[in-house]
């Protein structure tokens, strides 16, 4: 609950209205009387941890949300949040890194909850070579690098198409975590222009089992499919929330250009 609520109570009914539950609804999921849930959320009954994390875990929330909701019923939260510095994570970055290495020639980097790199293969690196130079001070937003003006943009064949996934991935992800800053990313993103010709798609239009983003390169057209992975059974926040972003080829010109080695700019 990146957003802090003011009470426990205007907390679990933001999440409620954000999961679509009723009263009811949550109340069964989580195993407790309706009765006691709605004390709770009207501030006449004070609940165990035990039972907020339960609301917790039948609300789905994030690691790092379960933490607020504790923190603002007044318990200590129970999942660390350790930075990538810390040799606590050194283990899981050792496993990043060896993920990312192992997917070259094809690109792949991982990313924070906000879309900032955190760690990137040579090839992703050479994607964002010719950018405007301020796009890749840190940190790094590889949203806003791909499609800013200056950014990755003008190379992209299917902008348009791209810009309404990637949006559209961006909205769940804000429904998942209230987070206020991928909200202000998403304002942010939304009003950067594109060209009338490389329209959104058409609600007609027939959906192709995945979509691929096709790029312009030294070599001629790229295109690559994407794949996300997240670490499963994370329990610091920090972990939790790094994603590794894998492209692979999407067609057999792509996947033999990589191949053979290419050492000029993507």
């Amino acid at each position: 609950m990146s957003a802090i609520s003011t009470t426990l109570g205007e907390a679990l009914r933001m999440w409620r209205a954000r999961r679509r539950l009723s009263q009811l609804d949550l109340a069964g999921e989580a195993e407790v009387s309706t009765r006691h849930l709605s004390f709770i959320e009207s501030g006449r009954a004070s609940p165990s941890r035990h039972v907020l994390l339960r609301l917790a875990e039948a609300l789905r929330l994030p690691l790092r949300e379960q933490n607020q909701l504790l923190r603002t019923a007044g318990f200590a939260p129970i999942y660390e949040e350790r930075a990538f510095s810390s040799p606590d994570m050194e283990n899981a970055l050792v496993a990043v890194e060896a993920v990312l290495r192992a997917h070259a020639p094809f690109p792949a980097l991982a990313v924070d909850r906000h879309w900032n790199l955190v760690l990137a293969n040579d090839t992703a690196r050479q994607m964002l070579i010719g950018i405007d130079e301020r796009l890749l001070r840190p940190p790094v937003n590889v949203l806003r690098a791909t499609f800013h003006p200056q950014g990755l943009a003008p190379r992209i064949l299917n902008l348009a198409e791209w810009r309404h996934h990637v949006l559209s991935r961006l909205r769940r992800d804000i429904d998942q975590s209230a987070d206020p800053v991928l909200e202000a990313l998403h304002t942010e993103l939304s009003g950067f222009p594109f060209p009338a010709s490389r329209r959104p798609p058409s609600s007609t239009e027939r959906i192709a089992v995945t979509l691929s983003i096709r790029s312009e390169a030294n070599r001629g057209v790229m295109s690559f499919l994407s794949t996300t992975t997240v670490f499963g059974t994370a329990v610091d926040v920090t972990l939790a929330e790094l994603t590794l972003e894998c492209f692979y080829p999407a067609d057999e010109k792509t996947r033999k250009s990589l191949m053979e080695g290419m050492t000029n700019p993507l």
